[in-house]
């Protein structure tokens, strides 16, 4: 199997995953699927972080400001998920 690069958010999610929810990286780890995940984690967040800063733009924000809003809507759908319980 190829490894696949990921780019900065697949990277922070992992980070983030390893940290927070350790049983469920080591579940799809076990499941080889962790590759698979973090790839579809970085691709819905690219996806719709490109659509929400178009839309904010049109509506008279920056493209950085827009950028800003946009990630403060999404990171937590896909790349900072919800901290395991202890």
């Amino acid at each position: 199997m190829t490894a696949i690069t990921l780019t900065q958010y697949g990277r922070m999610a992992e980070k983030h995953w390893r940290e927070f929810l350790p049983n469920l990286v080591q579940e799809m780890e076990a499941k080889g699927i962790l590759e698979e995940m973090l790839l579809e984690a970085e691709e819905k967040t690219a996806g719709e972080m490109h659509e929400l800063t178009m839309q904010f733009q049109r509506q008279g924000l920056t493209a950085q400001m827009a950028h800003n809003r946009a990630w403060e809507m999404v990171r937590e759908k896909y790349i900072l998920l919800t901290p395991e319980s202890e």
